[in-house]
């Protein structure tokens, strides 16, 4: 069983940065990476992926204000959140798919306010 831990989640204003971490309990050398997040009433919807090869993509509401990374050193896959908006506001998951498996964690929560 694969464990995924996110942090990095907290209050920030509009047009300000957050940089969410993900790290996993095994390691992601050739996993699939990403994140998803899921707004209150709203559908859980994709943020950001990147691929073992580090091949990224991203959903057309983030492009060009996040940037999604890896550490496979650390297990570790990052979210850097730039120019952050109100419509930013939802608990952000980290999943890893390996094998045609996914894993998720618990969530972070990520709330842009003045």
């Amino acid at each position: 069983q694969v464990q995924l831990v996110e942090s990095g989640g907290d209050l920030a204003q509009p047009g300000g940065s957050l940089r969410l971490s993900c790290v996993a309990s095994r390691s992601i050398f050739s996993a699939n990476m990403g994140w998803y997040r899921q707004a209150p009433g709203k559908e859980r919807e994709m943020v950001a992926t990147i691929t073992g090869t580090g091949t990224t993509s991203y959903s057309e509401s983030v492009k060009g204000r996040f940037t999604i990374s890896r550490d496979n050193a650390k297990n570790t896959v990052y979210l850097q959140m730039n120019g952050l908006k109100s419509s930013d506001t939802a608990v952000y998951y980290c999943y890893m798919e390996l094998w045609g498996v996914y894993y998720w964690g618990q969530g972070t929560q990520v709330t842009v306010s003045s």
